[in-house]
């Protein structure tokens, strides 16, 4: 299994995208600037800035002050804005790589600073307090009108229901023309205010020696709309400040989503929404940075590195991700991968990462398109793999085929509707579709295109995407293979179409199946029973009890599993006596065979189930009942 946590630990080849930011912020002709790593949810944004913070944060590196911060760690806050201004001016107080002699200064240039924050602390939480955007909006703009909102404010009291009220009444109206009016005098003096804090900023960081302050903002996309425009509120602040540098790690959809959420209520804004969100990243981020998707060869170099450092330990990892590094430098473009293996490993480690790792290079343009080289998504799909391959091993499934599971996670991946349409054809057929016969027929040893024209037109018209041709033909082919196993250990995704027999684990069933031919002797029958069943965990056995039962209730008068059921009393298999009694209450007297009774008369003398049949059988008119009593 494989954590689902960001890391330094490069797998992937992302150095390079590291480095590049960390070369730009180090030009110290281009700060102050703002970058934005834009990537989609999992595309390793958090990887790339955690090398560049350790690289930043490295004792050699005397010029840099690095600091990280979470935006989603303070999703809590009451105002998330002072809480990132917080953790700055801390940082920049409290930080190591400042010697004893200024930190004394440093402190003394801080207090100015602290005050400016703590004022917006006390606005911020007395607005969350007053429920009008529209006064939010005068009192938010800028730190010189922080002071004018809470002398008005107090006038009124400290209950905010009460000022709420005030507001809205009809006196209200007058006193809120009164801080419209009073308000936008306030706001003139907002530029010099925000000006202002840039230079106490400024001359802090000038004290502290540093050529750089780099600001790593992660996780921005996991916050609420309003958290995310706080922090980036919060990071306009510093628009312009020298030496500064701010990296935001985000998904620029959950961001434009933001920007868009926040102008909802202004419809004049709202008709050129696209141009405002446009405008406001474009204003805050002067380097939007995109990752690419990983391409094939990165794919399998992924999954290749993740098994391998599962098969060997983190300690003999470190000689495979060492020549990793080395083999990037020279080589961009192929995959790292087992011929690699080989060349590092010893020959039992080797063999090890090889089992686990054979059959991924064929499914890897499947599973690159599938999860769009997505390295998170990449990592869920081989966990998901991993716990159904244990699964597959904790339930004793025979000739199951690992390359056949992953083959059908794939499907199950990127079109679950067709993953689902496979289950109902395989239920029907016993396990066996012949539509996957009939369909890699028409795909063997033909292009795609020719394929999907062939079948376009018929019952398999929805299978005829290029993907899905191409997961026809890959190997290992499906033809011939019995699924329910696949499906079973797959059941959970499948809760809203699943039937009840659909359940049986594939090694009961199989059991279950040996055990039907009506020309088998009891004394066969009593064989694969001992052979076969009483290995069976208790699930299991279970399970084995629920089918004959199912079957025998839908078929009263098969008198094969009255058979089973027999053998089963007679060894004394425990539990037997309780299932078969619970099945046949559910029977009527009159579906059974005379034969069949004849055969239940043996146990007229056993404990239990003897006073069950003697009862059962009591009312002597139907042809069953005469058959049982007869026989002494």
């Amino acid at each position: 299994m494989w954590a689902d946590n960001e890391t330094s630990e490069d797998l992937l080849g992302f150095k390079v995208h590291a480095d590049l930011l960390i070369n730009i912020i180090k030009d110290e002709s281009i700060l102050p600037i703002t970058v934005g790593v834009f990537g989609d949810w999992g595309s390793g944004k958090s990887s790339i800035l955690q090398i560049v913070k350790e690289e930043f944060e490295n004792e050699n590196d005397k010029d840099s002050l690095c600091i990280y911060f979470n935006g989603w760690t303070f999703e809590g806050y009451d105002d998330a804005k002072a809480a990132l201004l917080n953790s700055i001016l801390k940082e920049v107080e409290d930080n190591k790589k400042i010697s004893e002699e200024i930190k004394g200064t440093i402190k003394e240039k801080a207090k100015k600073l602290w005050k400016s924050i703590d004022w917006m602390r006390g606005a911020g939480m007395v607005m969350k307090n007053v429920a009008l955007p529209a006064v939010s909006a005068y009192f938010t703009g800028g730190l010189s009108l922080v002071p004018f909102a809470i002398q008005k404010l107090t006038e009124w009291g400290d209950n905010p229901e009460k000022i709420i009220e005030k507001l809205q009444s009809e006196e209200g109206k007058e006193i809120y023309k009164a801080f419209v009016k009073e308000g936008k005098e306030e706001n003139k003096n907002t530029t010099n205010a925000v000006a202002e804090f840039r230079k106490d900023f400024s001359e802090l960081l000038e004290a502290t020696n540093f050529k750089r302050l780099v600001v790593i903002i992660d996780d921005l996309d996991r916050c609420s709309p309003e958290r995310i425009i706080e922090n980036l509120e919060a990071i306009k602040l510093f628009l312009n400040v020298p030496k500064t540098a701010f990296i935001i790690g985000a998904d620029p959809r959950i961001v434009k989503y933001a920007i868009e959420h926040k102008y909802k209520n202004n419809k004049e804004i709202e008709e050129d929404n696209n141009r405002i969100v446009i405008d406001y990243l474009e204003k805050l981020i002067q380097l939007p940075y995109s990752l690419p998707r990983l391409s094939e060869s990165e794919v399998e170099t992924y999954i290749s590195m993740l098994i391998c450092k599962k098969e060997i330990g983190d300690t003999k990892f470190k000689n495979v991700l060492d020549e990793f590094k080395k083999y990037r430098l020279t080589n961009k473009y192929s995959a790292f991968g087992l011929s690699n293996f080989e060349k590092i490993l010893e020959a039992e480690e080797f063999e090890k990462v090889k089992d686990n790792v054979i059959t991924i290079p064929s499914l890897v343009p499947l599973i690159t398109n599938s999860l769009y080289g997505n390295p998170r998504q990449i990592k869920r799909f081989l966990n998901t793999y991993t716990i159904r391959k244990r699964l597959a091993e904790v339930a004793s499934l025979q000739s199951f085929n690992d390359a056949v599971l992953a083959k059908m996670m794939i499907l199950e991946y990127s079109e679950p509707k067709l993953f689902k349409k496979l289950f109902e054809w395989q239920i029907i057929q016993d396990g066996v579709p012949k539509e996957i016969t009939d369909i890699e027929a028409i795909s063997k040893e033909k292009g795609i295109e020719d394929v999907i024209s062939e079948i376009k037109d018929t019952d398999f018209k929805e299978w005829s995407k290029p993907k899905i041709i191409k997961w026809f033909q890959i190997e290992p082919l499906l033809s011939g293979v019995d699924l329910r196993d696949y499906y079973w250990i797959a059941r959970d995704k499948l809760e809203n179409s699943i039937t009840a027999t659909s359940m049986i684990p594939p090694v009961v069933r199989t059991l279950f199946n040996e055990l039907l031919p009506d020309n088998m002797t009891t004394t066969v029958t009593k064989s694969l029973l001992t052979e076969k069943f009483q290995p069976f965990n208790d699930i299991e056995k279970d399970a084995f009890f629920n089918l004959l039962s199912s079957n025998l209730k839908r078929n009263p008068q098969q008198k094969r599993l009255y058979d089973i059921f027999n053998a089963m009393a007679e060894d004394k298999i425990e539990n037997t006596v309780y299932h078969y009694m619970e099945t046949l209450k559910i029977i009527s007297v009159s579906d059974i065979e005379p034969a069949v009774a004849t055969r239940l008369a043996d146990f007229k003398s056993e404990p239990e189930i003897g006073t069950f049949l003697n009862d059962y059988f009591k009312d002597g008119k139907s042809r069953a009942s005469k058959a049982f009593n007869l026989k002494k």
